[in-house]
This record gives structure tokens, sequence and C-alpha cells, in this order.
């Protein structure tokens, strides 16, 4: 009788729920957010939660990050299609990512829960005293003294730190994604 092999890689099937489940927590938390933002913050002067540091202060951003293409007339479709794509490209990642390394399957879940967040946005909200969709941002930090960082979201922060943990991730076992053996460490004699 043989022993069982205790150097099993998780189940795939289990990596993919744990995928599944960290990214819908991810939109859920961000969605959640942005309509507490769309109900008490729109219309509404900037709360202030620690003078120089953190407020939350109401941003309908109909480009992507710092703005970008704001003020193109094709950037709402433009941004869904890269969307769609960048989420099915993490998809098919999950899919077959090695199944040892835990930090994958959270950076992609990560990335998938935040572009899912934006993307609602972009669908469905709606502003109209501008008559444009776009994306609610509220967060807003200082990193300087009278330097504030443009305002974002739960979104842009799952997709930040995602795409962190993902270039972590390929650092340390991107040798693993191309077919190529691992490098083991040089034994000394």
């Amino acid at each position: 009788m043989t022993e069982p092999s205790t150097d099993r890689e998780p189940s795939r099937g289990g990596r993919l729920a744990l995928t599944a489940g960290i990214a819908a927590a991810a939109l859920a938390l961000d969605l959640w957010t942005k309509q507490w933002a769309w109900d008490n913050l729109r219309y509404q002067p900037k709360r202030i939660i620690s003078e120089g540091f953190l407020q939350l202060e109401y941003a309908f951003n109909t480009g992507s990050a710092f703005g970008f293409l704001r003020s193109a007339s094709w950037s709402r479709t433009f941004f869904i299609v890269v969307t769609f794509a960048a989420v099915i490209y993490m998809v098919r990642l999950a899919l077959t990512l090695p199944t040892r390394f835990l930090s994958g399957y959270v950076a992609v879940s990560l990335i998938i829960g935040g572009a899912l967040g934006n993307l609602y946005d972009r669908f469905f909200r709606f502003d109209f005293q501008i008559q444009k969709h776009g994306v609610v941002d509220f967060l807003v930090f200082y990193y300087w003294p009278d330097k504030r960082w443009p305002a974002f979201n739960v979104a842009d922060v799952a997709l930040v730190v995602g795409v962190i943990l993902f270039m972590l991730y390929l650092r340390r076992h991107g040798d693993l994604l191309d077919g190529s053996p691992a490098k083991s460490p040089a034994k000394s004699p």
C-alpha cells in the first residue's frame, strides 16, 4: 500500500471557486460604495475624514484613470471593449495558471472584480445633467501637503492591488507560465 502524496497541487475547481468568490466580493463592495457615494455625496460638499489626508468627494469620470480620454466621444465604447478583453484574458489565465500558487488567483480575481465594477458603471451609471455615462469616484487622498491624488473608487484599488500582486507573481513564478521548468537553486558542495 502506498502512502498518499502530500505534494498534490490544489484542485483547479477550488482555485476557480476562490477566484470567483474574491472577484464577486470586490465587485459587491465596489458597487455598494459607489451607490452610497451616488446617493450621499453627489451635489453635496466634500466630507473630510482626516484633514490633509483623506476626504470623500463625489466625482463623475467619463474617461479612465486621471480623466484620460474624458472628452473623446468614442471613449466609452473603447473602454468597454478594452475591459471585456481584459476580463476574458484574466478568466483565461485563471483557467491555465499553475494551481499551487494562490497569489496568482488572488491577483486575477482582484483585477476581474475591479474591471467589472467600472464596467458596470460604464453601462448603467448615467448623469442626466451632463447627459453622459461615467464611473463614480469618491476617494481622495493627499500624498503631500496640498497635493491630492485624483479621486478614485474601490474598483480602482482592486485593480491596482491586483496588478501589483500579479507582477510580483510573475517575478517569482513567471517561468512556469511559459512552460520552462522551474529553476532550482544550485546545491553547494
